[in-house]
């Protein structure tokens, strides 16, 4: 937040955008728009009990992805619908929009306490990306993400215990099967001397839940006993 004497001056300069449609705010303080503080969509009730999508159906308790696959990791929860902070992600992942993260980890933080405080995590872990992907970025999003989440819950961060150290094509356009196969070997436990109980990795988008797998099965190998997950925003469950 912006104080001091030259706020004004700064605020005429730079003036605050909101982080849904990257107007100007205009309230000094605040991170979303007047007009679009109606459009950001929670993930609400009925939710998936295995990975947190919101499903259509009240009577299922499962997803159709959860449903037809087994996951490495205990449980998962998210707080975007993906919809409807589509732009605000891409911009804050492709567009160096470092400056959300403030207000992601926040409101991930607020909506999301009840969850934490039940789990009893040791550390959060956000999914790396590879090296070379970082540098040309210049940034890890869902390092960022969980730099903000640990600040406000108090949970510690961990940010090298695993690396990621096979650079893996891009998800989206990948089937499930083509996105294990993918991601097979692609993240290295580099703490081993480290023994953590209960940890929440953290990521920005979860879609099938593959990379999280991977990410949940190569902790779970090394010793971690359970594995959560946090994404800042999920699709729709079927």
């Amino acid at each position: 937040m912006r104080t001091g004497p030259g706020r004004r001056i700064l605020d005429l300069l730079f003036p605050a955008r909101c982080v849904v449609c990257d107007g100007i705010v205009g309230r000094q303080g605040e991170a979303v728009c007047e007009a679009c503080r109606d459009k950001i969509l929670y993930v609400r009730e009925p939710c998936c009990l295995k990975c947190g999508k919101q499903l259509r159906q009240a009577e299922r308790e499962y997803c159709e992805d959860c449903r037809r696959m087994p996951h490495f990791y205990r449980q998962g929860t998210a707080l975007y619908d993906y919809g409807s902070m589509a732009d605000s992600i891409f911009r804050f992942k492709y567009k160096g929009r470092m400056e959300y993260a403030a207000f992601y980890g926040r409101d991930l933080y607020e909506k999301k306490k009840q969850w934490l405080r039940a789990i009893h995590a040791d550390a959060l872990i956000p999914v790396p990306v590879h090296p070379s992907r970082k540098r040309a970025r210049g940034y890890n999003q869902a390092e960022l993400i969980a730099r903000e989440l640990s600040r406000h819950s108090g949970i510690a961060l961990k940010t090298s215990y695993v690396r990621r150290v096979r650079k893996t094509r891009p998800l989206k356009s990948l089937s499930h099967a083509e996105r294990q196969n993918n991601l097979k070997r692609a993240f290295k436990i580099t703490a081993n001397d480290v023994k953590l109980n209960t940890i929440v990795i953290i990521d920005d988008i979860y879609t099938t839940g593959a990379t999280v797998d991977a990410m949940a099965r190569a902790l779970k190998e090394s010793g971690v006993g359970e594995v959560y997950f946090m994404a800042l925003t999920v699709g729709r469950g079927m």
